[in-house]
C-alpha cells in the first residue's frame, strides 16, 4: 500500500514540478519578512483573571484592558495594509533605540515595561486604599542602548552597581552619574549569570550627564492582602497600567467603583499614580466600542483629543472619560452613578 502511495506522489511531482516550484516560490515571497509591524485591529479583555487578590471584594461590573492586534510584517500583510482601510503598517525602527536591536530585544523591553507597570499599579492602588505593602527586592535591567552613545553594555544586562555604589532605584543611579566628576565609570552587571565590570563613558546631553542607556526597574512586593498578577505570554507593554491599577483598587476596597458597568481603557501609570499617553489609541477605542463597553478611560491630552474626534466621525456610542491620574479616574467613575 505504501509503495503504491509513494509511486503516486513521485509521479505527481514529476508531472507537476513546475507548478509546485512556482507555488513554493510564491509562498516564500509572500512570507518574506519586512521591517514593519502590521496593526490589524483592537479589542478588550476582562482583567479579572489576571489579577488575583486574597479575600478580594466582588464586583458587579468589569475592568477591561484595551489592546491592539499586531502581526509581524511580511510581504503579504504589508501589501494587505494598503488594501484594508483599518490596517496600519508601523516601521519596526519606530520601536528601536538603535538599528542593531532585533525582535527579541524589543520583546524583552516590552516585557520588562509590563512588569514595571504592574509594580506601579500595585504600589499606587495599595497606597490609595491605605493597605500595607513593602518592597522586598528590586532588579534593574538595561532595556535599550542609544546608538550614538557607544558603550559595551547590552540589553538584558542586570545592573548591580556603578563604581561599586549600589542603589535600589534608577533615579539614584541617574543622580550618581549627574554628580560624578569622572569621564568614565565602572558599571557592574550580571550577564548570562556571570558578573561583569564594564567601563562606560559619561556623555553630555543638553547639560545632563548620561550613559546613553535605558533602564527599567522591577520590584517584588509583600502585600496585605496578598496579590498575584499573571498576564498571558503574548501580552506585554505598559499601556494596561491604568486599568490594572483600578482593578486592584476595586478588589481591595469595599465600594464597587465599576457601578455594574463594562469599563475599558488604556494608559500607563507611573510611581506617583500619574496616567501617561499611549500609542494606537484609535484601535483601542474602536475595539472597546465593538465589544460594547460602556466607558472608555483614556489619558488626557492628544490621546483624548484623538478619541473625541473619532467618536464624532464614526458616531460611536461609548462614553469617553479623560483622566490625568488614578485619583481622578476613581473620582470620575464614582460620579457616573451619582
Amino acid at each position: 500500500m505504501y509503495k503504491k502511495l509513494y509511486d503516486r506522489v513521485v509521479t505527481f511531482i514529476k508531472e507537476n514540478y513546475k507548478q509546485i516550484i512556482i507555488l513554493v516560490l510564491f509562498y516564500l515571497i509572500l512570507s518574506w519578512p519586512v521591517n514593519y509591524y502590521i496593526i490589524v485591529g483592537g479589542g478588550i479583555s476582562d482583567i479579572d483573571s489576571r489579577v488575583k487578590i486574597e479575600n478580594s471584594y466582588n464586583s458587579k461590573g468589569s475592568f477591561n484592558i484595551s489592546y491592539v492586534s499586531e502581526l509581524k510584517g511580511n510581504v503579504l500583510t504589508y501589501t494587505l495594509s494598503y488594501l484594508i482601510p483599518d490596517w496600519k503598517k508601523v516601521p519596526m525602527n519606530d520601536y528601536k533605540l538603535n538599528n542593531n536591536e532585533n525582535y527579541n530585544d524589543l520583546q524583552f523591553r516590552s516585557n520588562i515595561e509590563l512588569e514595571n507597570a504592574n509594580d506601579n499599579s500595585i504600589k499606587t492602588a495599595y497606597i490609595l486604599a491605605n493597605k500595607k505593602y513593602e518592597v522586598t527586592s528590586t532588579n534593574i535591567y538595561v532595556t535599550g542602548i542609544i546608538s550614538k552613545y557607544k558603550n559595551k553594555l547590552k540589553i538584558k544586562d542586570r545592573l548591580i552597581a556603578i563604581d561599586n555604589n549600589k542603589y535600589n532605584d534608577v533615579e539614584n543611579y541617574k543622580k550618581y552619574i549627574q554628580n560624578s566628576k569622572n569621564k568614565d565609570v565602572i558599571v557592574t552587571v550580571i550577564r548570562n549569570k556571570k558578573v561583569k565590570n564594564i567601563k562606560c563613558k559619561i556623555h553630555n546631553y543638553k547639560g545632563i550627564k548620561i550613559l546613553g542607556i535605558a533602564l527599567e526597574e522591577v520590584n517584588k512586593y509583600k502585600t496585605v492582602p496578598k496579590i498575584k498578577i499573571k498576564f498571558k505570554d503574548s501580552e506585554s507593554g505598559p499601556s494596561g497600567g491604568l486599568i490594572t491599577t483600578l482593578d486592584i483598587y476595586n478588589k481591595i476596597t469595599k465600594k464597587d467603583i465599576t457601578h455594574s458597568l463594562k469599563i475599558a481603557g488604556t494608559g500607563t501609570v507611573d510611581k506617583d499614580g500619574n496616567v501617561g499617553e499611549i500609542g494606537e489609541v484609535k484601535y483601542k477605542l474602536l475595539g472597546a466600542e465593538k465589544a460594547k463597553a460602556d466607558v472608555f478611560l483614556v489619558p488626557s491630552g492628544s490621546n483624548y483629543n484623538t478619541c473625541i474626534k473619532l467618536k464624532k466621525k464614526r458616531k460611536l456610542k461609548i462614553k469617553i472619560i479623560k483622566v490625568k491620574n488614578i485619583k481622578e479616574a476613581i473620582k470620575k467613575l464614582n460620579k457616573i452613578s451619582s
